[in-house]
């Protein structure tokens, strides 16, 4: 190994084996004790080696498997598919189609409550501030690897009238669940921001604190009010946002040139379902 302090030296070692292939993605890196065994170091030395990785984004930890290699590939997300008018009927949300499009295997951790709307959130839904709205938040992994953290936010009447407010995932995604109930979502205002993670985001998505994020915030409307707002936060580095707007056969044009994927079996594109100087 080079000079300088052990723990580089084991990261540097550790970096070019995952980069060789050694370490593949998903692949369990030796723990902090195997790893001091093997450098004859000590736990400290070694648990410093694997936050240099970490920080680097090439490993993450999960409590009940250890140190995992993490995978390089970059996801791309067209986020217009899920409003598209004629989406087919299915069982998954967009997440679980995206994921599976890509060959990847997803998996999500879910939970709901009912809360009083921040400043900020009460803004963005036009209710009043500390009013009582219903916050679902869902984990999202692929091949079991943190990938993306969502937090959704619904008025609690139009919650409880679509059974949103229920402490359990919606397996076709709420999105169809407004639509069923009769509160179709009709426009969306995207805004995404590439910003440092916080020490809870870090934390949360399994990352180094100052990892680029993309921070996707979209609100939903229908004709009579705001339905909801979600706040998707994932690394900026291993994810890209596409949107496809206009007719289907420009669409498939600029998919054919590029070559890239079609949406879901039976779906097509979509003339744009932003009202007008909506971005």
């Amino acid at each position: 190994m080079a000079d300088g302090p052990r723990y580089q030296r084991i990261a540097d070692l550790l970096r070019e084996e995952i980069r060789a292939g050694k370490w593949k993605p998903g692949d369990r890196l030796p723990s902090h004790n195997e790893l001091a065994d093997q450098m004859q170091v000590s736990i400290t030395t070694a648990r410093n080696a694997i936050q240099l990785l970490v920080a680097e984004n090439l490993v993450y930890t999960a409590t009940s498997r250890g140190t995992i290699v993490r995978s390089q590939e970059v996801l791309e997300s067209v986020v217009t598919n899920h409003i598209r008018p004629d989406r087919p009927r299915a069982v998954n949300d967009i997440f679980v189609e995206i994921a599976r499009a890509a060959g990847r295997e997803p998996s999500k951790q879910f939970s709901a409550r009912m809360e009083p709307a921040s400043p900020e959130v009460a803004h963005w839904l036009g209710v009043q501030r500390d009013s009582w709205v219903v916050s679902r938040t869902v984990m999202q992994y692929l091949d079991n690897e943190p990938w993306s953290w969502e937090v959704s936010f619904y008025p609690r009447d139009l919650a409880e009238a679509t059974g949103i407010d229920h402490p359990y995932d919606i397996p076709e995604g709420t999105t169809r669940r407004l639509a069923e109930r009769g509160f179709p979502e009709t426009a969306h205002r995207d805004t995404v921001v590439a910003r440092p993670a916080t020490s809870e985001e870090a934390a949360v998505l399994g990352v180094g604190p100052g990892t680029i994020l993309l921070d996707h915030l979209r609100i939903g409307a229908n004709h009579e009010r705001i339905t909801r707002v979600t706040r998707h936060r994932s690394t900026a580095a291993r994810n890209r946002l596409a949107y496809e707007l206009g007719d289907d056969t420009g669409t498939d044009i600029i998919r054919k040139t590029l070559g890239a994927p079609p949406p879901p079996a039976n779906s097509h594109s979509f003339e744009s379902s932003l009202l007008p100087g909506s971005p």
